[in-house]
């Protein structure tokens, strides 16, 4: 870092003014740069975040009520459902290959450019899968393009991480990092929200083959011009001049994928085994549900999706909540705190989708509870023990490899389990997740022990 980087951080981390008369740190300070506020940097965060989760379940709910009777016609609706999750789990094998070509253009041409480009790619993705040609029109080709569209989804999402939740752990005050780490995670339950209120909406006004034939279409349609203002709102904020400076300041920069994982990756497998308790549970509680109940018939999708954006209202709340838990308690008492209590929700919980809507209800509730606990301190729990120069491309493999061997195939795995061994199966996945975080977290500690 150069010595002006440790100039600044040394500010942010005292609090002292900075050259411009700012506090060092703290919600609308100016970090020692003249128009440059945590409350920016948080802004664009969720902004970018809300974008990309309001994509990414919009794909996700299709991938339940469309892809099986439109791409997958020839299957019975499990097997469909089961090759539509396959298809759903590309993106996720795609993502790190797409974080390791676009920091290349990262590195190169700036991180503007790089957004620029993974969201243009991201949103043409999107706006395809929107005109796909079903099965009964084209035949098998209907799944190549699907996987092909789904392909270019995973690997542009790899190319949208921009550093701004680094910078906002970085700036947060000390007493305040908790709450700070929880502001990116909103945007999950936000773009849950959204996504399962307009497909509620389409499948409440239309019938069953009018949504098929075109109603589906128009929230893919709905999220590409979401993703074109997310990119404007974005790059204003990353492509600025002061935000630009803190990035350099810092050392904030995009370092080769490979440099980074030969100095770096016990760091980097700690970092993404971590966070598996919360991320086997964010679609524990979001695609594998819908699936289940859609297929064995206990509910209309339009009710079951105004239970899920109701419950993700709650998983807001404790969300939010996590942050000041986190500051009082500590980031990683509270995950592995709800490491242990998913471990035992593992044990019982499925089966209350078989007992009805109130048996769903409680689900749904409890299972947002517990996701907004863990999910809101999960991302970057241990990415701190990243030096600054790594930190930046560390964050991004981390999260990638998380987001792979959390979630990926939890839908697939969940919905195969319960369909030949019972509801009480899936929890396998989920406690394994749990397993996998609270491992983690005690390797981490005796690992930094013994150094």
């Amino acid at each position: 870092m150069t010595s002006q980087g440790y100039e600044v951080l040394a500010r942010m981390q005292t609090g002292k003014p900075g050259p411009s008369g700012g506090s060092g740190h703290g919600n609308g300070a100016n970090l020692g740069h003249d128009d440059v506020s945590l409350s920016d940097i948080a802004i664009g965060v969720v902004i970018g975040r809300t974008s990309e989760f309001f994509d990414f379940f919009v794909y996700a709910i299709a991938s339940v009520l469309v892809f099986p009777k439109l791409v997958f016609t020839w299957l019975p609706p499990l097997e469909g459902t089961l090759a539509s999750f396959a298809v759903f789990s590309l993106a996720f094998l795609a993502r790190p290959v797409g974080s390791i070509c676009f920091s290349t253009l990262d590195r190169t041409f700036g991180r503007g450019f790089k957004l620029t480009v993974a969201l243009v790619l991201l949103g043409g993705s999107t706006a395809a899968v929107a005109w796909l040609p079903g099965y009964a029109t084209v035949g098998y080709a209907s799944v190549a393009l699907l996987a092909l569209f789904r392909l270019g989804q995973g690997f542009a999402q790899g190319g949208t991480w921009d550093g701004l939740p680094t910078l906002l752990a970085l700036n947060a005050p000390e007493s305040r990092r908790g709450w700070y780490a929880m502001i990116p995670q909103l945007g999950a339950p936000l773009g849950l929200i959204v996504a399962s209120l307009l497909f509620a909406f389409f499948t409440s006004s239309l019938n069953s083959d009018d949504f098929l034939d075109w109603g589906w279409r128009y929230p893919f349609f709905v999220a590409f011009a979401i993703n074109v203002v997310a990119l404007f709102a974005r790059l204003r904020i990353v492509a600025s001049a002061a935000i630009s400076k803190m990035y350099d300041t810092l050392d904030l920069t995009a370092e080769r994928p490979l440099t980074t994982l030969v100095s770096q990756w016990r760091t980097v497998v700690m970092g993404a085994f971590a966070p598996l308790a919360s991320f086997a549970l964010f679609h524990m509680v979001t695609v594998f549900p819908l699936s289940w109940v859609y297929l064995h018939g206990f509910e209309s999708p339009t009710r079951f999706l105004l239970i899920e954006a109701g419950a993700a209202v709650a998983g807001i709340v404790a969300m939010i909540a996590s942050g000041q838990l986190a500051d009082q308690l500590g980031r990683r008492t509270l995950l592995g705190a709800s490491a242990a209590v998913i471990a035992v929700f593992s044990g019982f919980a499925p089966q209350l989708l078989s007992m009805g809507v109130t048996g769903e209800i409680i689900f749904m509730i409890v299972g947002f509870i517990l996701l907004g606990l863990c999910f809101g301190q999960a991302s970057g729990v241990l990415a701190s023990e990243f030096p600054l120069r790594h930190r930046y491309t560390g964050a991004a493999l981390t999260n990638d490899l998380a987001w792979l061997f959390g979630a990926g195939f939890a839908p697939l795995v969940a919905l195969w389990a319960s369909a030949h061994f019972g509801l009480a199966a899936s929890g396998a996945y989920l406690l394994s997740g749990a397993l996998a975080t609270l491992i983690a977290l005690w390797a981490n500690r005796e690992l930094a022990q013994g150094q």
